[in-house]
């Protein structure tokens, strides 16, 4: 006998229990965000789930899904935010959701005339747009062996943001490189070829979708009343993070029902290197007057302990909505103090994250559940090498481990052919980074290199088989080998004299960022400090490189591993414990940001989504000391600074005693007839010395097993 199965009906209005599902102010936004709406959600508050309410609310209440429009920044919320209305629904409405630029293409492609191109125009990926740049380079004559003109890559990332930003073009070198100002007409140059050759070709790269549908929505009356009055409700997620193109954008596709519902959170504005303007949040209710503001303050993630360092910390910033997160149970136990950890140096940060972590694995915590957080790639170079050494597996988000990052193994091959004149691979690698050698001319010239018993031996062997095209590129070769032997035969002067050579000429017309890589070379010459010699240098280095690349290979999906992530990374993602190392000032807050306008603001909003990544633990860990032997003393970071004492408890690091040494109570070492022990003291509070005062010291004390 046949059975039934029913489908469901997209024509049934939902059951939506909005007393049973949502929190008070979420059902605030969703019965009442008419109009021009402004959803200020604290980190954790169900932005999301807010949304997809709403929406769903919307369909009940009888509009047409064709009439809803939803936007989003990534293809993955996209996706999660459909998959979500389909679930809630039983069945998936036909409304236009999706990023920025797929609503854009969609919206050309129907108006391609219009815009001035066919509808099957192609559009052109980051590769390709910079292969196209660098035929407009070519074509223009422009003698890239001129150290002074930037690569494609910078000039694609000049244009992108001056675009986006809506910032002229030699504003946008002067801000990311002024040094290079006096190539700005050539620089433009090339640009206007590149968009003439665009348009030829019926191409558009990533921002055009968004730029010309912006430019057409506003200059054209007609497409922008068609368009605006079929999309009834515009609702986007993470309004923080748009530029003003997106922005405007916005303004524009709802102009005519003006019914426009923005939710993000100004607190986590931390995207300002990609153009995201904090303004566009800020300035809403200025921009669209009578707008509805509402607040989701109840944080359903972290312990009322963590939520309290966080409010305090971001009550500092001016220019913002004033937030305060509280527990969605206020039953919940308070949880935790969040615990702040001064360390010696930053290896012994690295020793007291990586302990804590097998501590709290040993407790019961699962190390994907486990977060390491950091402001830039370059602080986690001594962490790195520390879970290496104890074999904790971990999981780098945000960039490239540190060996495997390309500027790092550029520096180590000149300092392996110093070392080892008949290192083939070293050899080739530094050769293809000059101007007019490639890999066929690298390895003639290494061919003709070989048996050479030292690199002034080889570079005499290479000057007799010079060829024209390549003797540009080979005097820069020479003159950076002579840097480097002028200063010295320890590594670290040796790093550091590449980094002053022609070499970082190179990275500076060759990298957006150029800088970020600078600091992880400066990483890497602290780190080189520790050795006398650059064989002892590269042998390490080499061991701690094919021990992490073999824990790589090795690892499946299933492994447990942390996370190590740059503070950009990590928003929108949560873990039961969160470290946030390197707090010092200069290093977080970073030292740049913390002389622009707006950029302390930025950076404590950084600290901030840092903090409130955590569930149950947050430790605050920095060096008192940097610079390795040629030490400095590091300012706390302004942000800890800033916190009462009462949100936090201080950690204070001892050095676990050896066999047969006494282990004294906390008290003893602030007595005025102390016992010298072997193991050293516990460390000093910033600010004061080891037995000035006693109570400046917590109780709470973690003695590590180095």
């Amino acid at each position: 006998m046949p059975k039934d199965f029913i489908l469901s009906s997209s024509g049934t209005a939902p059951h939506l229990d909005l007393a049973a599902d949502l929190n008070a102010e979420q059902q605030r936004v969703v019965r009442s965000a008419d109009g021009y709406s402004l959803i200020l959600a604290g980190a954790g508050s169900g932005k999301t789930r807010t949304i997809i309410y709403r929406v769903a609310a919307l369909l009940r209440a009888g509009v047409p899904a064709e009439q809803i429009l939803l936007l989003t920044f990534t293809n993955k919320a996209a996706r999660e935010m459909m998959s979500r209305l389909e679930h809630l629904l039983g069945t998936m409405p036909r409304l236009l959701g999706g990023t920025f630029h797929h609503v854009s293409n969609l919206l050309l492609r129907r108006y391609a005339a219009a815009a001035g191109f066919g509808n099957n125009f192609s559009i052109l990926d980051q590769e390709d747009s910079r292969d196209l740049i660098n035929a407009c380079i070519k074509d223009a004559g422009i003698d890239t062996k001129q150290k002074r003109f930037p690569s494609a890559s910078i000039l694609q990332s000049f244009w992108s943001y001056s675009r986006n930003a809506q910032m002229p073009f030699s504003e946008v070198v002067e801000k990311k490189q002024p040094r290079l100002l006096n190539v700005v007409p050539q620089m433009e140059s090339v640009i206007d070829a590149y968009e003439a050759r665009k348009k030829n070709a019926n191409a558009m790269d990533f921002d055009d979708l968004l730029v010309r549908t912006t430019f057409l929505l506003r200059n054209n009356p007609a497409v922008r009343e068609q368009v605006a009055g079929k999309y009834r409700y515009v609702l986007v997620d993470e309004y923080q993070d748009t530029n003003r193109v997106q922005a405007e954008f916005l303004s524009l596709v709802s102009s005519v029902h003006k019914n426009l519902l923005v939710v993000g959170d100004d607190a986590q504005s931390i995207y300002s290197f990609r153009a995201a303007d904090v303004r566009n949040i800020l300035g809403f209710p200025n921009v669209f007057p009578g707008a509805n503001i509402f607040k989701l303050e109840i944080n359903y993630r972290s312990t009322a302990s963590i939520l309290e360092l966080a409010n305090e910390s971001i009550r500092w910033n001016e220019n913002q909505f004033p937030k305060h997160l509280r527990p969605a149970d206020p039953a919940r136990a308070k949880g935790e103090l969040p615990n702040l950890v001064a360390a010696a140096t930053a290896e012994e940060e690295a020793q007291f994250i990586a302990e804590m972590i097998l501590k709290l694995r040993d407790e019961g915590t699962p190390m994907t559940e486990m977060a390491v957080l950091f402001r830039a790639t370059f602080h986690s170079q001594a962490l790195e090498f520390e879970l290496t050494k104890r074999d904790i597996p971990y999981d780098y988000r945000g960039g490239i481990r540190f060996f495997e990052r390309a500027h790092i193994k550029d520096v180590l091959s000149f300092l392996r052919i110093s070392a080892n004149p008949a290192d083939e691979v070293g050899w080739l690698r530094v050769l293809r980074l000059q101007t007019g050698i490639g890999t066929e001319t690298a390895s003639k010239i290494f061919a003709a290199c070989r048996g050479a018993e030292t690199l002034a031996e080889a570079i005499a062997l290479g000057n007799a088989a010079m060829g024209d095209r390549a003797k540009g590129g080979w005097k820069d070769f020479v003159a950076c080998v002579a840097d480097m032997n002028k200063a010295g035969a320890d590594p670290a002067s040796c790093i550091r004299a590449i980094v002053k050579s022609n070499y970082g000429d190179y990275l500076d017309n060759e990298f957006p960022n150029a800088n970020e890589r600078r600091e992880d070379l400066e990483q890497l010459a602290v780190f080189a400090e520790k050795y006398d010699s650059i064989h002892d240098f590269l042998a390490e280095s080499a061991l701690v490189e094919g021990f992490s690349a073999e824990r790589t290979e090795a690892g499946g999906d299933d492994d447990e591993k942390i996370v190590l992530s740059t503070i950009h990374q990590a928003k929108g993602l949560e873990w039961d414990a969160v470290f946030v190392m390197h707090l010092y000032d200069g290093a977080f807050p970073n030292a740049r940001a913390m002389e622009e306008d707006g950029g302390m603001e930025e950076e404590r909003r950084l600290f901030y989504v840092a903090c409130t990544r955590a569930r149950k633990n947050l430790f605050l860990t920095y060096p008192l000391m940097g610079g390795g032997d040629m030490g400095y003393l590091h300012e706390r970071s302004q942000f800890i600074r800033e916190l009462p004492e009462t949100v936090y408890e201080e950690i204070i690091l001892r050095r676990a005693p050896a066999l047969g040494t006494t282990v004294f109570k906390d008290d003893d070492f602030f007595e005025d007839d102390a016992i010298e022990i072997e193991a050293p003291t516990a460390l000093p509070r910033p600010g004061g010395q080891p037995g000035s005062d006693k109570t400046d010291w917590k109780k709470k004390s973690f003695l590590g097993d180095y």
